[in-house]
């Protein structure tokens, strides 16, 4: 198989003046392009062979497969042979693909190449998906006239690594994967070693897979042209196989997937090289952690509970059994006596759809989401600022900066494409900036790590700004002209104390200094923040500074800059978008406002609440105390992942009725009145919304399995038994629904997303936005806003008692609580969850590497197996909470945003003891 690299389409907006010519046919050039991107432009991408050529790789020129012979006008007999893949083309060029001589030399070459590779293609797995198959025959390859070499064929091959193989007696040497572990992923984890005909592609230090540094991306497998690097999902050609595009489910970057489908069956997943969001790269969640989908472990068909026990009923009785008891409470109590939480793994459709259901059936704004608990302080922090609660930049933008920012977040692992494209830019030299309280990957590459104490970020940007207004690194047009407020501001800035910042922080103030000095110089500076921002008590408040800080500094409206939240689950941003939250409908709209609350009832010909709902956490206080008596719970795992998991459970308990609509049996289906299996995301259509406000479709690749029914479907045939006549599901009539009541999704129509899909707000024309706030923000001018920092009552009254700070973070291979990634081979590479604890600490108490550690709080206890590491200081420690066995969110606290009520995960006060 040749490179999947696409033809390019010429581009209008340059003026095509200089020509040259492919095989006496001329053609207009483009500045900067190559011959082999020339000749592909107009040829298409199989008309030069190649072997070391990828589209995601910088060019190469090892393998001179793609030799042409080249010359000038008017001096045709003068040829050369060159490399087309590396060479530029130039003004006045011929440019001969075919003539007798490359021919020969294209033959030559991959003769020779054969003499080093085992000749068993018939038998071979990849037999009729192998590039250098195609390469060979489309030479004209018919025998090997050279004797057999010794160099690669006695190699053992490594099955040491649940997804990742190789066999190197299939190696042709020709640096692909190395060069994609170096330029995509940037982990460096292959190489080269030995010289001559000792020449072999090694991992780490000579090693085997799964015990190098490899992050299982998949990079190289994909980059790989023959059999030598493999993984054990990419398979040879399968008659019938059909490839279906659609969008991944886990993190927030929203990669292109494509699904390789035979009779009901998924056989691989690959990285589609034109994808604007991930360029044929992906993260081993999206590559290989897709078999959750058929597990036997998937609910299949749904459950009422009867004496205690679940029982498998039709979907006409369970349908009748919620409206005959949702009618019943609603009757009794009032429709605020019901609440639902909605769930960002779930496309736009359904979101919207479940904040309608309890709006417009039961009058009330009790309906919140996933963001609650992770990037609500985003929203609120931005909209106060900025006027829009969303990335005011595109992730291309990272080619464009000259200073990365990132604040409270482990791209590498909660972000991985993006997090690559930024240790790319960085390993290039961009200085980095990071603010958090680990020694995360980045960290160890930053120009600056600020590595504070947990929940002082607010002191630590307070200083940052101290710094950008006493040395006048401030953009003063900009605040001038842009902005508001930024008197009051600065007087509230200059008055703080920086010794007790410095103090109660522990970042020295110079660091503070250098790290503003460096962020406020650059021409153009990009910030990334993730939930160690928002996930504390003064979490809103970190985000309005962030937004200070770019607006400040000039950093907001243009190319290569912004505030950009790195949203943790795929479609956090969609959910928000579709009106999941207690105080704003679809689209943002304030529920209280007159005029909006008079058009949403227009618009959906209901009586509906003007009062606002209740947040998550509310709604866990009402249910205890009560008044909540209905939970419909979608696709959220809240026994597990919500924060004081005794509380959580407390408040399930004394619900009357709880609905949980699922995939698997989780913590939370335990609980569950009623469950109803929904489908998986390769099982539905519809669109989910990148960190980058991107709208992507997802497009179904599977039939759900057994008695499960996509979300959407759910939840228009359950409204339809409540009396609401909703229209039966489908992701484009929704999307046409949301057009007429979102503003900013006016323009998006379902057959005209695409492959790349666009970014909101999209005009009624279909014209989309990369760029929020240019030329002016949504709200008119920035709004400038001070808070100076405020310690967190968990430390105020629990530290004396409980001495060490927890902060909780996530590991690469599993995702949130685990739901899908335990039921997949990456439950092969993390099996547990482990607590960082720094050297010094680990002494003090005993503590070895691998020893069970007892962390207690005020609210429980938990235990966790040590993991020894000075990435954390003393008194500070780390752990996850994907397990469920290990219930580490027993010991996590009620204290909440102070604004947004997203709980503070990142600061618990606990004491530790071996055992």
């Amino acid at each position: 198989m040749v490179s999947e690299a696409t033809t390019i389409a010429p581009n209008p907006a340059i003026t095509l003046t200089k020509t040259a010519l492919i095989n006496g046919q001329s053609f207009a050039i483009q500045p900067g392009e190559t011959i082999l991107s020339f000749v592909r432009r107009y040829k298409g991408k199989d008309y030069v062979p190649t072997l070391c050529d990828a589209p995601n790789l910088e060019p190469f020129g090892s393998c001179r497969v793609c030799s042409v012979e080249v010359g000038r006008v008017g001096n045709g007999t003068n040829l050369r042979t060159v490399a087309s893949c590396h060479t530029p083309v130039e003004e006045g060029m011929m440019v001969f693909t075919e003539s007798e001589a490359i021919q020969k030399l294209r033959k030559n070459i991959i003769e020779l190449v054969l003499t080093d590779h085992p000749l068993d293609c018939l038998t071979c797995e990849v037999n009729g998906n192998c590039e250098l198959q195609d390469v060979a025959a489309r030479v004209g390859i018919r025998k090997v006239r050279y004797p057999a070499g010794e160099n690669h064929l006695d190699r053992e091959a490594d099955y040491s690594h649940p997804y990742m193989t190789s066999d190197l007696s299939k190696c042709i040497m020709c640096y692909r994967c190395v060069r994609a572990c170096d330029e995509v992923q940037g982990q460096l984890v292959l190489s080269v070693a030995g010289r001559g005909f000792d020449n072999k592609i090694i991992k780490g230090l000579d090693q085997d897979f799964f015990s190098s540094d490899c992050v299982s991306c998949g990079a190289c497998s994909q980059a790989c042209p023959t059999n030598a690097i493999h993984d054990i999902y990419q398979s040879k050609a399968v008659v019938g196989q059909d490839k279906v595009r659609t969008v991944c489910t886990y993190c927030g970057v929203g990669c292109n997937l494509e699904v390789s489908v035979k009779s009901g069956n998924i056989l691989s997943i690959q990285a589609p090289y034109d994808a604007e969001v991930n360029s044929g790269h992906t993260c081993l969640k999206g590559r290989y952690a897709f078999k959750f989908y058929n597990h036997p472990e998937r609910l299949k068909y749904p459950m009422i509970r009867k004496n205690g026990e679940l029982e498998r009923v039709t979907w006409d009785e369970v349908y009748d059994y919620l409206a005959t008891r949702l009618t019943e409470i609603k009757n009794t109590y009032g429709g605020d006596a019901v609440a639902g939480i909605s769930s960002s793994r779930c496309t736009n459709e359904e979101n919207y759809l479940m904040q309608k259901l309890i709006r417009a059936c039961f009058a009330t704004n009790n309906i919140d989401g996933c963001a609650r608990v992770c990037h609500s302080p985003t929203a609120l922090g931005m909209q106060r600022t900025f006027g829009t609660g969303a990335a005011t930049n595109s992730i291309e933008d990272l080619k464009l900066t000259e200073c990365i920012f990132v604040v409270g977040a482990n791209p590498m692992a909660g972000h991985p494409v993006t997090g690559a494209k930024i240790k790319q830019k960085v390993m290039k030299g961009t200085p980095l900036i990071v603010i958090d309280p680990r020694r995360t990957p980045l960290a160890k590459l930053a120009t600056h790590h600020l590595q504070l104490r947990p929940g002082t970020n607010v002191a630590v940007l307070n200083m940052m700004l101290y710094y950008i207004i006493t040395d006048s690194l401030l953009d003063k047009d900009f605040v001038a002209s842009r902005t508001e407020g930024f008197e009051e501001f600065k007087q509230g800035i200059l008055n703080l104390n920086i010794d007790e910042l410095e103090a109660v922080s522990g970042v020295p103030r110079e660091q503070a200094r250098a790290a503003a000095t460096t962020y406020a110089t650059a021409k153009t500076a990009m910030e990334f923040h993730g939930l160690g921002v928002t996930e504390h008590y003064q979490g809103t408040y970190a985000v309005m500074l962030l937004a200070d800080l770019a607006m400040i500094t000039g950093n907001v409206g243009k190319p290569g800059c912004g505030v950009n939240p790195l949203r943790g689950q795929n479609n956090v941003q969609g959910m928000a978008d579709m009106g999941t939250q207690p105080y704003q409908g679809a689209g943002y709209l304030d529920v209280t406002d007159p005029q909006v609350h008079a058009k949403y009832e227009e618009f959906y010909g209901a009586k509906m609440s003007d009062k606002v709902g209740l947040t998550i956490p509310e709604m866990f206080d009402a249910a205890i105390d009560g008044k909540l008596k209905v939970l419909w719970v979608l696709g959220e795992d809240i026994a597990q992942s919500d924060p004081n998991t005794h509380h959580v459970k407390k408040a399930l308990g004394s619900l009357e009725l709880l609905v949980v609509q699922e995939i698997f049996m989780t913590e939370t289906a335990k609980f569950a009145d009623v469950l109803l299996p929904g489908a998986s995301f390769l099982e539905k259509e519809g669109t989910f919304t990148n960190g980058e406000r991107r709208i992507q479709r997802v497009q179904k690749v599977v039939e759900p399995i057994g008695e499960s029914k996509p979300d959407g479907v759910i939840f228009s045939e359950m409204m339809n038994r409540l009396g609401y006549p909703q229209q039966p599901y489908t992701a484009k009539g929704m999307l046409e629904e949301i057009s007429q009541i979102v503003p900013f999704f006016a323009g998006v129509r379902w057959d005209e997303l695409g492959e790349q899909g666009k970014q909101w707000p999209v005009a009624p024309d279909g014209t989309d936005t990369k760029i929020l706030h240019q030329g002016t923000f949504k709200r008119g001018k920035g709004n400038f806003v001070f808070r100076e920092f405020i310690e967190t009552a968990e430390i105020l009254d629990h530290h004396a008692d409980y001495p060490f700070i927890l902060t909780t973070n996530r590991v690469l291979e599993q995702y949130n609580s685990g739901t899908m990634t335990r039921r997949t081979p990456n439950a092969k590479i993390v099996t547990e969850d482990l607590l960082w604890i720094n050297p010094a600490d680990a002494k003090q108490k005993g503590i070895a590497e691998g020893d069970l550690v007892r962390i207690e709080s005020p609210r429980g206890e938990c235990r966790v197996r040590a993991m020894v590491t000075d990435d954390v200081k003393p008194g500070i420690l780390s752990t996850t909470f994907h397990f469920p066995e290990l219930e580490v969110n027993n010991v996590t606290s009620g204290v909440l945003d102070d604004i947004a009520n997203c709980p503070e995960y990142k600061v618990v006060s606990v004491r530790i003891a071996k055992g």
